[in-house]
């Protein structure tokens, strides 16, 4: 493709994203960046590690929540960790949740509040990565940073017509990205990619019609646009299988455990559970007439799991108090898990 075409190209990205831009609580729209607004560096960062892996609808009621608690990245460095857990439950990926906290207290101590402006040093910071730093420093900095999500690499692998399937094509369609990437108006560039690719450039039956780039698009030239990108076949899924254990008090309250920091759901509240595998210990944590109410099931990011829920009511100390339980808290698994024995055990199931 000529330099030409590729000029072609950005000209008419930046032209629709002026007209088309999507409005997010976290976006300072082309409008507004025209008039001399900014991105506030924190709410980039932010948004950017809540939308990795989960959508933009579900990330926005999130977003304005924690923006209200904690307005500052020094206001986040300073919040108790359960708090941030609980205000992330059903995001998902806690491990993200975790590392928010690490890098809002590294900025907050050790940079002054101020987040780094390149996205070589924006890398050295807990859980940001390539495509993180990426974001933040284009859309907050205006650095030059190419940014490679799905999305882009969806419209870049239709308009070069990249034949390769994923993951092999990464580093290719990453090439093509920077090609493309501007050294004017870089964050809008970005952004623009990242909404055709969500609204116009989707993965079935993209809307060409309506694309600003189906002029210079080699996939629709060659009526290839619904085959690519091309992906290789994903392995299935495994099912484990384990218990999880409720104990619930005369006035309501239960028995919650930490997790642990490390591995799945780390560092969250939930109910105690045995092992997740092939042949789970049946062993409940302590003696009790523990009666089965269901069966719970659940899909992670490399497997399916299977609980059975056992339930007993018990008067065991630590337990919370009725009111200050708070199953909304809890990570979406787990929710699942008290909707089993709740209904197994409430009063009008006898």
């Amino acid at each position: 493709m000529r330099d030409d075409d590729l000029a072609d190209i950005g000209a008419a990205l930046l032209a629709w994203y002026d007209r088309e831009a999507r409005v997010m609580p976290w976006r300072v729209g082309p409008q507004e960046r025209a008039s001399g607004q900014r991105s506030d560096p924190y709410q980039v960062w932010l948004s950017e590690v809540m939308l990795q892996q989960t959508t933009v609808a579900a990330v926005r009621d999130y977003f304005r929540r924690f923006v209200e608690k904690w307005p500052s990245v020094t206001a986040l460095a300073a919040a108790e960790d359960a708090d941030v857990m609980a205000e992330w439950a059903g995001l998902g990926y806690y491990a993200r949740a975790r590392n928010l906290l690490k890098c809002a207290r590294v900025v907050a101590t050790e940079l002054g509040g101020c987040f780094p402006q390149t996205a070589e040093e924006l890398r050295k910071l807990p859980g940001i990565g390539p495509y993180t730093a990426a974001a933040i420093a284009s859309i907050a900095f205006d650095e030059p940073a190419t940014v490679v999500d799905g999305n882009v690499e969806r419209v870049i692998s239709r308009l070069f017509a990249v034949d390769t399937p994923l993951p092999t094509a990464k580093p290719e369609l990453t090439r093509l990205a920077e090609v493309l990437t501007p050294r004017q108006r870089p964050g809008d560039h970005a952004q623009a990619m990242m909404d055709l690719g969500a609204t116009i450039c989707t993965p079935r039956n993209p809307l060409c019609g309506l694309c600003p780039l189906r002029p210079m698009c080699e996939a629709v030239r060659l009526g290839l646009q619904t085959d690519l990108p091309r992906k290789a076949p994903k392995p299935e899924k495994p099912t484990r299988k384990g218990f999880a254990w409720v104990a619930i008090g005369p006035a309501g309250g239960v028995l919650l455990e930490r997790r642990p920091d490390r591995g799945l759901l780390g560092g969250t509240l939930g109910f105690p559970c045995s092992d997740w595998s092939d042949a789970p210990d049946p062993t409940p944590p302590f003696a009790a007439d523990w009666t089965e109410a269901g069966l719970v099931r659940h899909t992670f990011t490399h497997f399916h799991l299977e609980l059975r829920v056992h339930v007993t009511r018990t008067a065991r100390k630590g337990m919370t108090k009725r009111e200050t339980f708070s199953p909304a808290a809890l990570p979406t698994l787990m929710r699942k898990v008290w909707q089993v024995a709740d209904s197994a055990h409430s009063p009008h199931h006898g």
